[in-house]
């Protein structure tokens, strides 16, 4: 279906929106200057979505010439995060904590557990050492703080005691030298450590003088060095209410200080300490501990998964008893003793004792339901067999005296030579129904087949000939393969195979159906690890199989029909024998079927199974499903 295009007089689109062009200041003088196209309010004008007239668009723009108006300026896209592939949704899958083994789960926990812990240990240890690190550093800083702010020393032996420099108290001790530098006279004395910070505040709040304590290249002892008026304007923010502050001197660094009243001529003098070695210390703690975290981490997570492996073997163990468990043939036939949880996972006293308790008792109770059920079909069995086999007797007897009767020297009327007819049509029904439960019989209780090199395109051609021969009103077809389609197997048996899938095909289609029975090679797969085999196939172009009827169609006894007559019904064992049949033969078969076009497919190795022996051949004749 092709849709019409869009026009401009859609009253469900967005009119139009023109770019500014001559003329538009005059046909519209509301807008200003400062109007660009593509607003908000010129493109919808308001919300409002009329028709354009020629030469004006929506929002009241005049174009020239009633020329179209450009289209509008193209908005960015909004931002959308990048799809989700397939590929990304498993791996966030596969990374889910809830799709996780039990003993990921518990070594993450444990882990997850150890770095909570490691955290929470670190962090109190590096807030105490920050604490009492930075009490030190204070204390010191107002020892200092008292000492600067004391009374300074006799200045006759400041000559002697400092040495002179440029910021320093002369050499001669000189009244010229006393007012620079008498205030930090403590900054080169005996005792006091590098990079000592001093500096005097008037009360104004003007900082007259700054200082650091640095070695002299010279004598390598103490000297007092001005700071430039960069570092020294630092000092005037410092408040001044006699506790530690932090500050950051340029080129200095980080350092604490702390004020102090001048006993001289009552200033401030605010001393310093640098806070560097402390950071340091703290810094070089905090390495330490994430480091040593996480090799505890990782020293964790190694042992929680060989811990949790050795703790989890029970359950490990458990489990492989259910598996195997699992993996026998429980449906039918003889069953092995099921294997049981090792007595020493079964304690009571630990959770995974009470799993392996609590499973043994449920496979003893599974073994005690799967021998009873063993012994009954046993019985069933036998008693089926027993009974096919001694009703072959009678059933020959009934129709040898019934032929001999018909045969007789004495005239029979009409009704009486009907009634001997149905008894032999009958017996000869029954004597065929025998033979199927009894060859069941005989393959349920695992009564191996006689195997030997058979080609499977002659039988197919016999079998095919009988059933045109049957049935007249179909159509019948072959298609076999150029060279042999050699099998091993009992020939008498997948003739009973081919005959009754042939028989079933014509008696549940109407006539003119077309049946094709078909015969190939298939070689083996070694990817797949399949080996080589052929496949027979009979196809039909028939109404087709229920869905309710194909999940039971190779079971005993089921029936398309419910009806009991013969015309209507049949016994409900042909499929089921090929079923059993193809099973003996260590091959498969299957049925597809959909309204038009019915499949069944047999699929025999060309190899004999493993374990094959000569048995008792026993061939029945074909019997209709």
């Amino acid at each position: 279906m092709t849709r019409p295009a869009p026009t401009a007089a859609h009253p469900h689109g967005p009119a139009p929106q023109a770019g500014p062009g001559p003329g538009a200041a005059a046909a519209d003088p509301g807008h200003g200057s400062g109007h660009s196209p593509g607003s908000g309010s010129s493109r919808y004008d308001g919300g409002h979505r009329g028709h354009a007239t020629p030469g004006r668009t929506a929002a009241g723009h005049a174009t020239p010439g009633g020329a179209p108006p450009p289209p509008p300026p193209s908005s960015p896209p909004p931002h959308t995060s990048p799809p989700r592939t397939p590929h990304t949704s498993r791996r966030a899958r596969r990374w889910a904590p809830r799709r996780w083994s039990l003993r990921r789960r518990l070594v993450a926990s444990c882990v997850a557990l150890v770095a909570v812990v490691c955290a929470v240990i670190g962090a109190v240890t590096i807030f105490a050492l920050h604490d009492f690190l930075y009490g030190q550093l204070d204390s010191k800083v107002h020892d200092t703080a008292v000492r600067a702010g004391g009374p300074r020393p006799d200045q006759s032996g400041l000559g002697q005691n400092v040495p002179g420099g440029r910021n320093g108290l002369g050499p001669t001790g000189g009244a010229a030298d006393m007012p620079h530098g008498l205030s930090f006279v403590f900054l080169s004395g005996g005792g006091q450590p590098g990079e000592t910070v001093a500096a005097t505040v008037s009360s104004a709040g003007t900082v007259t003088e700054a200082a650091v304590s640095a070695n002299s290249p010279s004598t390598g002892q103490l000297v007092a060095d001005d700071l430039t008026a960069k570092q020294a304007a630092v000092f005037s923010g410092v408040p001044r209410d006699g506790k530690p502050h932090s500050v950051t001197i340029p080129g200095l660094g980080d350092y604490r200080v702390e004020s102090a009243a001048s006993v001289q001529d009552g200033g401030t003098v605010l001393v310093g300490l640098s806070s560097e070695s402390t950071e340091d210390t703290l810094s070089t703690l905090l390495w330490v501990e994430v480091s040593v975290a996480a090799a505890g981490l990782v020293a964790a997570g190694l042992a929680g998964a060989a811990l949790m492996r050795i703790a989890l073997e029970p359950l490990r163990r458990v489990a492989a008893t259910a598996t195997r468990v699992a993996e026998l043939p429980l449906h039918r036939g003889e069953v092995a003793p099921l294997s049981r949880v090792p007595e020493s996972d079964t304690d009571p006293r630990t959770e995974f004792g009470q799993v392996g308790a609590a499973l043994n008792r449920m496979l003893g109770h599974v073994g005690s339901a799967l021998h009873a059920r063993q012994e009954s079909e046993t019985r069933v069995r036998r008693f089926v067999a027993d009974a096919s086999h001694e009703l072959r007797t009678p059933l020959a007897s009934i129709r040898g005296y019934a032929e001999l009767t018909r045969r007789g020297q004495e005239p029979v009327g009409p009704d009486t030579r009907h009634a001997l007819g149905r008894i032999e049509s009958e017996a000869a029904r029954m004597t065929t129904l025998v033979e199927d439960l009894l060859l069941l019989a005989r393959l349920d209780a695992g009564r191996p087949v006689d195997r030997t090199e058979t080609d499977l395109s002659p039988l197919v051609v016999d079998a095919v000939s009988d059933a045109r021969a049957a049935g007249r009103d179909h159509d019948w077809r072959l298609e076999l393969p150029d060279e042999p389609a050699t099998v091993y197997g009992d020939e008498p048996r997948l003739r009973q195979v081919l005959a009754n899938l042939l028989a079933n095909a014509r008696a549940h289609t109407p006539p003119g159906t077309t049946v094709t029975a078909r015969v190939r090679r298939r070689p083996a797969d070694v990817p797949l690890r399949r080996p080589a085999d052929v496949v027979l196939q009979v196809e039909d172009d028939g109404p087709g199989i229920p869905e309710k009827l194909r999940r039971h169609v190779f079971e005993r006894f089921a029936r398309g029909d419910a009806s009991r007559s013969r015309a209507a019904g049949s016994t409900g064992l042909g499929l089921a024998i090929v079923h059993s049949v193809v099973a003996a033969h260590g091959g498969t078969v299957d049925v597809a079927s959909v309204p038009g076009r019915t499949v069944f497919t047999v699929t025999l190795p060309t190899a004999p199974a493993a374990g094959a022996v000569h048995a008792l051949p026993v061939p029945p004749a074909p019997s209709d499903s």
